[in-house]
């Protein structure tokens, strides 16, 4: 006979009851102590019981003991997140983000980043998050695929304000926050969550920027039990967004959804809500889902070596306004065109590691590898604006035809083995119209984690991000407080500074 997997057809059949109660007693086991603490999924012998230390080490955040490299590392990115919501404060993204959270609290009182709007806590870190992903210029976490500056930064910055909490508050929650975003999609498996369906890009920043918000609203061990129960029934984000063209499902993804959902859970805890109890122990839950049972799991490197290993060592920055995997490229172009003008070219060959097509054919102009290639060339630099125009991309004939002279192809002998860190590298060669060749090979930008960017490149970068739209003595002001974090006694100077209308007068 056939199943009916209607609604209508599984309640008939018994289907959704049994596993209502097979379910049930999963849980009242695991609360009531009987047998084991948690369940035991077949092959998945000597399971280490991953609540009590994730709990703990989430709401004792923002006291932790750091070393000082770490925190150092926290500020830059802090500094390097608020320089891209000055920087994209006019983009689509970033107006409808502010557009949703006046539709939707227009009396809120928590700040905007990036604007002189207020919006109810929830609405206004989403509209920030959304400003700070409006571009393809903030940090990003290469071996996690995540970018989570976006959502944990604006989120960490609302919940100190709120709660009165200090600059070494702060940056603790920060920290704590990149942790937890950065090891999830690997203690799940990256391949495990992409073969769900699911984005890590969405995911990670829902955990991350409520683990951050939990120790700034000072949330027991128990609280974040429940808290991570909501950060589960919200962890989402579709694969999807590969195909977005304006930047905007992929702003929500990346940034926005991840700082609502996460000040969400964290909220919702605080008020009471309980959830699944130890739902990272319990293998009917989310965490230990048969989805993530795949090859290239590891759950128990969630919390193993927390207070030793830091993600923040891990963690990359974008020099150029363009997506990750493009930034080599970019770079060999910049320096080609110093010594070739447009006119000289007849073909540009790109060769990179990993999936070539995808930059080749790319909607996004920051990730479209033959439209930043004309852009350079003909412009003589790479101008954050243009990196971002997708009008430029669609009606600029110039740029287009040019365009179709760049060829990007995937290059194995660029690739790492199966298992070892991603690489980010280019080898870009131009032909001339008088048959010679120039050829670039660019193994790295700084900013990737094996050549990390240094403090004073870090600031260099911000200041060129913000003086065109705050002008020179503010760029350095917020430079400066983002340098004094761990010994403010409070956030309220770095707020005043984001407050400002998208036509700011330079100063």
């Amino acid at each position: 006979m056939a199943l009916d997997f209607t609604r209508r057809g599984l309640m008939k059949t018994g289907y959704v009851a049994a596993t209502v109660l097979a379910t049930k007693a999963s849980i009242v086991s695991a609360q009531s102590g009987e047998g084991q603490k948690t369940m035991e999924s077949p092959g998945d012998s000597g399971w280490q019981d991953i609540t009590p230390d994730l709990t703990d080490y989430i709401s004792g955040a923002a006291t932790h003991t750091v070393p000082a490299a770490i925190r150092e590392r926290a500020t830059l990115h802090i500094l390097d997140t608020l320089a891209s919501i000055i920087a994209c404060n006019s983009l689509e993204a970033a107006t409808l983000g502010r557009a949703y959270a006046a539709a939707m609290s227009p009396d809120g009182q928590s700040p905007i980043l990036g604007s002189r709007q207020a919006a109810s806590p929830v609405d206004a870190v989403f509209a920030s998050a959304m400003t700070a992903h409006a571009a393809e210029i903030n940090d990003f976490i290469p071996s996690a695929y995540v970018q989570p500056g976006p959502a944990i930064v604006p989120v960490s910055i609302e919940a100190a304000r709120a709660n009165g909490r200090t600059g070494s508050d702060l940056v603790g929650a920060v920290i704590a926050g990149y942790e937890i975003a950065g090891r999830l999609p690997k203690a799940i498996g990256t391949r495990n969550l992409y073969l769900a369906g699911l984005a890590n890009h969405g995911i990670a920043p829902t955990f991350g920027a409520a683990s951050a918000a939990a120790s700034l609203m000072g949330l027991s061990p128990e609280q974040v039990d429940h808290m991570l129960a909501y950060c589960s029934q919200q962890a989402s984000g579709s694969w999807q967004w590969l195909l977005d063209v304006r930047h905007i499902e992929k702003a929500f993804v990346f940034g926005g959804m991840g700082a609502r959902n996460g000040l969400q859970a964290a909220y919702m805890a605080q008020l009471g809500f309980t959830g699944v109890p130890e739902s990272f122990d319990n293998e009917n839950a989310w965490f230990r889902w048969r989805a993530f049972q795949g090859e290239g799991k590891d759950h128990a490197s969630l919390v193993d070596g927390l207070h030793e290993r830091y993600e923040l060592s891990l963690a990359a920055m974008k020099r150029y306004p363009v997506g990750g995997p493009t930034q080599p490229a970019v770079r060999a172009l910049l320096d080609l065109r110093e010594t070739i003008a447009p006119d000289q070219v007849e073909k540009i060959v790109v060769a990179m590691p990993g999936e070539a097509a995808t930059f080749e054919r790319a909607n996004m102009p920051a990730l479209n590898i033959p439209y930043l290639a004309a852009i350079i060339m003909l412009d003589g630099r790479l101008d954050f604006v243009d990196a971002q125009s997708l009008s430029r991309q669609e009606t600029d004939e110039q740029a287009r035809a040019f365009a179709r002279k760049v060829t990007v192809v995937r290059d194995e002998a660029q690739e790492m083995g199966e298992g070892e860190d991603r690489t980010e590298s280019a080898r870009v060669t131009v032909t001339l119209k008088d048959g010679r060749t120039e050829e670039r090979y660019v193994a790295y930008v700084p900013g990737f984690p094996t050549h990390p960017l240094g403090k004073a490149e870090v600031e260099e970068k911000a200041i060129e991000l913000i003086e065109p739209v705050l002008g020179r003595s503010k760029a350095n002001r917020l430079v400066a407080l983002c340098d004094g974090l761990d010994d403010a006694p409070s956030i309220e100077p770095i707020i005043d500074l984001m407050r400002f209308d998208g036509d700011a007068a330079r100063s």
